[in-house]
C-alpha cells in the first residue's frame, strides 16, 4: 500500500485540526529514505518503549527518526535525550502525525494495551512495518483483525515475545518433538511475580498536567480516574489492561503454547481466582489459575501476585521456577525459567541435558523488514495473536464466574486432576498470606467451549460479546481493514 498523503489522513482519521507538535517546516523537510537505512517511530516509551529505542538503534542500518507520546513531559525529556547526542528526531503527541510522516519506515509500539490493535493497524494501512509489544490485542476480536491487515497490505509485523529469538529454547522443543522425553502430558505457565496493592482512592484523581486524556484513552471509555497513578496501573484496570496474564504472563504462555506445539485457540477453556490480599482499586486477579483444555495434552497457567508469605518479600516457585514454564512428559521434564534458555530433567529431577542461546529480537524484525517475507520473523504477528488470545479467553471466563467456598471450587473441578491439584496448591499459598478463602472467597469461571475456526464460543452469547469492544470514535478498529 502507497502511503497516503498527510492531508488525507488527517482527514479519514478526523483529526484535521488536531494541534500536535509536528510543525509545517518539519514536513517540508522529510525526506526518503536511503535503499539500505530503515527509518523507525516509536510509540509510547515511559516504560517499556526505552527497551525499543535503544533495540531498534543498536541494530546496524536503523535509525530512529520519529518519538510520539501523549505525555508531553516525557515527550520533551525523550527528544532532547536524543538532541543532546547530536541527533534531531521529529516529536508528536498523535500518532495519527507520525504514522503520515514519509520520513519512518517502520512504527514500533509500546503504548498501553488498549492502543495496541488499532495503532497497529491504522500503522500498516499508512504503509508501515510494525514492531508491536505483547500482548498484541487488548481483546481476541482485534488481534485476529492485525493479522487480517498485516496479510493484506503484506507488511512485517513483529511480536515484542523475544523467547520466540532464543536458540536455546528453540532447541529444546524441537528436541521434545523429536520424543526424548515422550509424550507431552502438561504444559504449564508461571507468573509469580510480586503485585502489591495499589491503593484506594475516595474520588476522582486529577489527570497530570501535559497529558492529553482522551487521545491517552482512545479506544476505551473515557472515565474519571479512579486511582493514585495513570502509568502501569493501567494494566490492572479491564478497560485498558488484561492482568498479569496479559502483561508478564503473555511471554510464558506463549513459550508454553509453543512447547505443545498447537496453533489454534483452546476448544475448551476456564478460569478461577481473585483479587485476593489486599482490597484496593485493581479490578484484575491477582491470583489466578487458567485452564486450556488441548486435545492432547492441557495448557495451565499459574498467576501469583502475593509473595511465598505474609511478610515475606520472596515469591514461590515451582520446580525451581517462578516466571517461567514447566513442561511435563513421560519420561522426565523440562523447566524454562528465562527467556533464554531451557533445562531436560529425568523424572528423579536430575539434569540432563541443558539448551541455551538466544538472538537480538529486534535485529530479525529488521531483517525481514529488507528481505519482506513474514516467514523470516520469529514472532509473526500470527504467533502474537494467538498467545494474545489465550490470555483474553481465560479472563473472560474468569469475568463472567461467580465466587464460590472452596468446597464450591473443588466440586467445579473435579472433572481435572490437575486443575483440582493446581487449586490446592494456591489455597496453600493463600493462607500462607493470610487470606482464608472460605471468609474471602475466590470466583470460579464459567465453562467455555470454542470453535477454534472461527474464534468464537459456541453457546454463550454473553462471552461471545467480550470477545470485542464498544470502539469510542474516531478510535474504532474497524471490521474490514
Amino acid at each position: 500500500m502507497k502511503s497516503i498523503n498527510r492531508r488525507t489522513f488527517l482527514q479519514r482519521t478526523g483529526l484535521a485540526a488536531a494541534t500536535v507538535s509536528w510543525s509545517a517546516r518539519s514536513w517540508a523537510q522529510v525526506g526518503k529514505s536511503t535503499s539500505d537505512e530503515i527509518r523507525v517511530g516509536v510509540i509510547g516509551f515511559k516504560g517499556r518503549g526505552q527497551d525499543h529505542l535503544k533495540g531498534h538503534a543498536g541494530v546496524k542500518g536503523v535509525r530512529i527518526t520519529g518519538l510520539c507520546d501523549v505525555d508531553a513531559s516525557v515527550l520533551g525529556k525523550e527528544q532532547q535525550k536524543w538532541k543532546d547526542q547530536g541527533v534531531e528526531v521529529e516529536a508528536v503527541s498523535d500518532l495519527r502525525r507520525l504514522l503520515d510522516s514519509k520520513n519512518v519506515d517502520a512504527i514500533s509500539i509500546a503504548t498501553p494495551n488498549h492502543w495496541h490493535a488499532l495503532a497497529a493497524i491504522w500503522a500498516i494501512q499508512a504503509g508501515k512495518d510494525v514492531y508491536l509489544e505483547k500482548p498484541v490485542s487488548h481483546n481476541v476480536w482485534e488481534g485476529r483483525k492485525i493479522v487480517e491487515a498485516a496479510r493484506k497490505y503484506q507488511k512485517i509485523v513483529q511480536t515484542g515475545t523475544q523467547s520466540r529469538s532464543s536458540h536455546g529454547i528453540k532447541e529444546c522443543f524441537a528436541w521434545l518433538k523429536e520424543g526424548n522425553l515422550g509424550k507431552i502430558k502438561l504444559a504449564r505457565g508461571l507468573c509469580y511475580k510480586p503485585r502489591p496493592s495499589i491503593g484506594k482512592v475516595d474520588g476522582p484523581q486529577p489527570i497530570p498536567a501535559g497529558i492529553d486524556y482522551d487521545l491517552w484513552c482512545g479506544p476505551a471509555p473515557v472515565r474519571p480516574l479512579m486511582r493514585q497513578k495513570l502509568h502501569y496501573d493501567w494494566h490492572w484496570v479491564w478497560d485498558t489492561g488484561n492482568g498479569d496474564l496479559g502483561n508478564q504472563g503473555i511471554h510464558q504462555m506463549d513459550i508454553a503454547r509453543w512447547a505443545l506445539g498447537v496453533n489454534e485457540l483452546s476448544p475448551r477453556v476456564f478460569s478461577f481466582g481473585g483479587r485476593l490480599g489486599y482490597v484496593d482499586d485493581g479490578e484484575t486477579a491477582n491470583t489466578q489459575i487458567v485452564y486450556h483444555d488441548y486435545p492432547d495434552a492441557p495448557l495451565i497457567f499459574e498467576v501469583r501476585g502475593l509473595p511465598s508469605k505474609a511478610g515475606d518479600k520472596n515469591m514461590d516457585k515451582y520446580r525451581g521456577a517462578g516466571v517461567g514454564v514447566v513442561i511435563d512428559c513421560e519420561g522426565g521434564y523440562v523447566v524454562v525459567p528465562s527467556y533464554t534458555s531451557a533445562t531436560a530433567h529425568d523424572q528423579d529431577g536430575k539434569v540432563i541435558k541443558e539448551f541455551k542461546g538466544t538472538s537480538d529480537h529486534y535485529k530479525n524484525f529488521i531483517e525481514a523488514v529488507r528481505s519482506r517475507k513474514h516467514t523470516d520473523l520469529h514472532a509473526d504477528i500470527l504467533e502474537g495473536h494467538l498467545s494474545s488470545a489465550l490470555c483474553h479467553t481465560g479472563n473472560i471466563s474468569y469475568r463472567l464466574g461467580k465466587q464460590g467456598s472452596p468446597d464450591e471450587i473443588r466440586e467445579g473441578l473435579k472433572a481435572s486432576k490437575e486443575a483440582t491439584e493446581t487449586f490446592g496448591r494456591m489455597a496453600e499459598h493463600l493462607a500462607a498470606n493470610n487470606v482464608d478463602l472460605k471468609e474471602t472467597k475466590a470466583s470460579l469461571g464459567v465453562f467455555l467451549k470454542m470453535d477454534p475456526k472461527t474464534e468464537r464460543f459456541i453457546g454463550n452469547d454473553q462471552a461471545n460479546a467480550m470477545l470485542t469492544r464498544d470502539y469510542r470514535k474516531p478510535y474504532v478498529v474497524p471490521d474490514k481493514v
